[in-house]
């Protein structure tokens, strides 16, 4: 699990860490992956170019600086990280994880639990993108997980696809039980879907997933025109909507009136902070919301859940489903509506 990477605080896991011990040296069980790019979480790079104000050379120091000072990539505001691609240069004789040196990875885990330098300095980056061009290395425990990447598809549009991969998984999941549920119980209603953040990277994905497990009725929600004529054009929602997902009324509106009615499941994908009242209110009784934001206040769900007396499951998408990365995939090859999204975003960076 890593304990003994931990420099500071003792005796908690790396992801709970403030600072891990990032030496090169690999213990028997652990594999070091020489680095080359780093994706940093939507909510992550939000803040801190909104914090300076979109200047790229400070987004850039700022990176630098948390990973020098903490030995991983771990935003101290929101607490998130990402993941990365490179590698293997080295595997422990004990390592679990079936690699070899010379495969190319994605790490599934996030930045914030592995053990990570950089030595370049971020040269090759200009700090106005999520996706960061790195030299350095890192470190993967036992209990990590990594997927050899795919050899049809770019490097850099896998491993967008593989930084949100759990969204779409925990969707079907949750979609495919509301089906069988209803079909067994020879209920003839309709499952509705709700995406906050469709066409985003993990909505566009959650969209797909939602009507691939048999969701007969789903609403992207989208804050701007902009992605609401992307997702329209995409084809994977029944209905795109505009709303801020900020505004708790707007949004339960929004959703109802595409549906008919509030959602059996919500998904949050946004990287905002703010959109947990409304994300309950646009979820039927009996109904389940998944968080799938690092922006999300699981207190204020909660709470929030409480004193609207809304009666819903919450669940928090934690990025690991067996068999997440193989899906998402899937659904990136065999949906060319997810496919121009993840493309026009990457033109965009």
């Amino acid at each position: 699990m890593g304990l003994h990477r931990v420099v500071e605080p003792a005796g908690v896991l790396p992801q709970a860490a403030w600072r891990l011990d990032a030496s090169p040296q690999i213990a028997p069980n652990e594999v070091r992956i020489r680095v080359e790019r780093l994706n940093l979480d939507a909510a992550s790079f939000r803040q801190l170019a909104e914090k300076h104000g979109g200047d790229g050379a400070k987004v850039r120091a700022e990176v630098l600086e948390i990973v020098a000072a903490r030995g991983k990539m771990q935003n101290p505001v929101t607490g998130s990280g990402g993941m990365l691609i490179g590698t293997v240069e080295e595997t422990g004789r004990r390592s679990p994880l079936g690699l070899r040196a010379g495969d190319r990875v994605a790490t599934l885990v996030s930045l914030t639990l592995t053990p990570l330098t950089i030595t370049d300095g971020l040269a090759r980056w200009d700090g106005c993108s999520e996706q960061v061009p790195c030299d350095g290395y890192a470190i993967l425990f036992a209990r990590s997980i990594a997927a050899v990447l795919p050899e049809d598809l770019h490097p850099e549009l896998s491993l967008a696809v593989l930084d949100v991969c759990g969204a779409p998984a925990l969707t079907a999941r949750v979609v495919g039980r509301y089906v069988a549920d209803r079909a067994r119980e020879g209920d003839a209603r309709p499952v509705s879907v709700a995406v906050i953040g469709g066409a985003g990277k993990s909505g566009s994905l959650s969209l797909a997933a939602a009507r691939r497990a048999g969701a007969a009725r789903t609403v992207g929600v989208v804050p701007v025109a902009g992605e609401r004529d992307a997702l329209e054009a995409a084809g994977l929602a029944g209905v795109v909507a505009l709303a801020d997902a900020r505004d708790p009324v707007a949004l339960s509106t929004a959703v109802t009136s595409a549906l008919g009615g509030p959602a059996d499941v919500t998904v949050v994908c946004v990287d905002v902070p703010g959109c947990e009242h409304g994300a309950v209110l646009a979820t039927a009784d009996g109904g389940t919301v998944v968080f799938f934001s690092m922006a999300t206040s699981f207190a204020a769900a909660a709470l929030g859940a409480e004193g609207l007396a809304a009666d819903v499951s919450m669940l928090v998408g934690n990025g690991y489903v067996p068999g997440h990365a193989e899906f998402a995939l899937d659904l990136l090859r065999a949906e060319p509506g997810v496919r121009r999204l993840f493309e026009a975003r990457l033109a965009a960076d």
